[in-house]
């Protein structure tokens, strides 16, 4: 057979560099081309992360063992040796964004499990991606400084990822900074400032809101077969409103950054709510924000230390409270006359199995300080410890009373110890008018309400009340109560879910929704039509023409043509739909990819 010439680019030799010919013949296989390459262009690496891509044809050269011929690659063919993965800028629902390796070969479907593994995020058919406002849109938030954390460094999806009994990948806690960050996902962020809230893009009328259709990437093909590029922006959230088998202790993530998108699903107005359910939304923020605080010390923490200070009544001394260094470990303390000296022989070791614990608090005075009874040879010995501040207390406090009862830190219960003991130092802070322990001060409750609601109440006198009557029901919740109560109250909104795509006849809108289609008629401006999926028979799309037409029972059928959005949306949305409805919960922890793909591909998917 012939030999010719074939020209491949190597990403490694930088931009500038002229492509490398290599000699080949037809039936010489895809492995052996990226070994000629390899061995010509000298550079010594890691390769196994590199494939061929196609440029003339957009596509990925994925099988090692087709032939040139096979492939349909002849001498004019221009290809690429390039990684599979690269960095991705990705903004999450909180709000934060992190830069990312993501597989750029494989299906977004596929793409988006590796990085929501990599996350530590169950369910990722739940999520797609999606690309940003147009920078013309977004031309009030320039101003907005934008901070990346940078996750580079991590393991590929593609391998297993370790985790810790808490679930957090193990990588997150290499460093104090990625754990910092790893809290950041978990735990949901403060309120944002009201002028922050007014720079972002938000949509007005459901014309505007069906243009976000248009911005979600393909399931079924590449990020660069769809124009993603290296350092690329995109968005990662919740695409498909059918949260599967929720566990708030496996899904501190996933949870968290639910709760975030419908918080700003709220605030930017994306999803319709009365003003007593504005205001309910705005005293569950409040209620979360005064328990966030002490979740974030402890969530990742088997361990506590810090400065205290101890006071022994029945010692023959005058001397009061003395600091020392002090670390809490299982069901015991142990204190050090500095933290440089934690690794010699503690001064004192004190085990806490039976003592009795109680608070001798004075918030007011600023007074935090614990009473040991901790049973000894000669009877009980008596011991107060002082702490700096509440969220130190509210820690030390909640580790003495489950080591009273032989209970570690990792114990579960821990959290709500602490923000039981929040709640209570809370309760003495207020006074009898109100219930709330940081609202009037340290929270601005315009940043709790849409920008609706910002206007209709600009005296803070007259907001602050609203809110901190709704807040009285919910005071007492505990973190994992009160993002639940916002998330139920959220899903039982009319329009919770519906995505939006403008038809071609005149005022015509399709909303898709987790368990039904609705037609809208934006002359009337309300729903004329609902088709719900469990009528439907079957549906199917004219690729040529772009329209969607479905069967439903007793012979209804109805054909569709999109205007904002590609019909293949409308198509992927509906085959998702159908396929988060096949999952049970015996198969929670498998995916069934090649099912997704036959629901939610186009004509080439497979």
């Amino acid at each position: 057979m012939a030999a010719w010439d074939l020209s491949v680019t190597v990403e490694e030799l930088g931009p500038q560099a002229p492509p490398l010919k290599i000699s080949v013949t037809s039936d010489l296989h895809i492995g052996g081309v990226i070994l000629k390459v390899v061995e010509k262009s000298q550079i010594q690496r890691d390769w196994s992360d590199h494939a061929l891509w196609w440029e003339q044809k957009q596509q990925w050269l994925l099988k090692p063992s087709w032939t040139l011929d096979k492939c349909g690659i002849h001498a004019d063919a221009r290809l690429c040796l390039t990684s599979q993965h690269k960095p991705l800028r990705l903004r999450l629902p909180s709000g934060i964004t992190f830069r990312l390796r993501a597989c750029f070969s494989s299906p977004v479907f596929r793409s988006v499990t590796g990085i929501c593994k990599l996350l530590n995020i169950r369910h990722p058919e739940e999520l797609s991606l999606l690309w940003p406002v147009e920078e013309k849109k977004r031309k009030k938030e320039k101003d907005v400084e934008e901070e990346l954390y940078d996750i580079t460094r991590a393991p590929l999806p593609s391998s297993s990822i370790p985790k810790l009994a808490n679930g957090m990948p193990a990588f997150f806690a290499e460093a104090a900074e990625t754990e910092a960050v790893y809290k950041m996902l978990a735990v949901s962020q403060p309120a944002p400032a009201p002028e922050t809230i007014a720079k972002l893009y938000r949509t007005t009328n459901i014309t505007e809101k069906a243009h976000i259709n248009s911005r979600w990437l393909d399931s079924s093909r590449s990020l660069l077969q769809q124009g993603v590029r290296e350092n690329d922006k995109l968005i990662l959230r919740f695409k498909y409103y059918t949260f599967h088998d929720i566990a708030p202790q496996a899904d501190a993530v996933r949870v968290t950054q639910l709760y975030e998108q419908a918080r700003w699903a709220v605030l930017l107005e994306e999803t319709e709510c009365t003003e007593e359910e504005m205001m309910v939304f705005a005293a569950l923020q409040v209620s979360l924000s005064n328990t966030t605080s002490s979740t974030q010390e402890t969530m990742t923490a088997p361990e506590l230390h810090d400065y205290l200070k101890i006071f022994r009544p029945k010692r023959l001394t005058l001397k009061g409270y003395k600091q020392y260094w002090f670390t809490f470990k299982e069901t015991t303390i142990s204190y050090f006359k500095s933290k440089e000296e934690s690794c010699k022989e503690p001064i004192q070791q004190m085990s806490l199995k039976g003592c009795e614990v109680a608070p001798d608090v004075s918030v007011a005075g600023q007074k935090f300080c614990i009473r040991l009874l901790i049973p000894g040879p000669e009877g009980m010995n008596e011991v107060y410890l002082r702490c700096e501040h509440e969220q130190q207390y509210s820690r030390w406090m909640a580790a003495c009373r489950l080591a009273s009862k032989g209970k570690t830190l990792a114990d579960s219960s821990f959290s709500s110890e602490v923000q039981s003991i929040q709640s209570f130092l809370a309760m003495q802070k207020t006074t009898p008018s109100t219930n709330t322990a940081q609202t009037d001060e340290s929270i601005n409750t315009h940043s709790l309400v849409s920008p609706r609601y910002q206007k209709k109440y600009k005296p803070k006198q007259v907001l602050t009340p609203r809110i901190l009557e709704a807040y009285q029901n919910v005071a007492q919740l505990s973190l994992t109560d009160a993002i639940q109560r916002f998330l139920q109250i959220w899903q039982a909104l009319p329009d919770f879910g519906l995505a939006y795509v403008v038809g071609c006849r005149k005022d015509e809108v399709l909303g898709i929704a987790n368990n039904r289609l609705i037609r809208i008629d934006l002359s009337v401006g309300d729903v004329v039509k609902t088709w719900r999926y469990n009528t439907m028979r079957q549906w199917n799309v004219n690729w040529d023409i772009k329209q969607v037409a479905i069967e439903f029972d007793g012979n209804v059928n109805i054909a569709f043509s999109c205007v904002t959005a590609d019909c293949k949306i409308v198509h992927e949305y509906i085959g998702g739909y159908i396929f988060m409805s096949t999952r049970g919960r015996e198969q929670s922890n498998t995916l069934n990819e090649e099912l997704f793909h036959k629901l939610t591909g186009g004509h080439e998917a497979l």
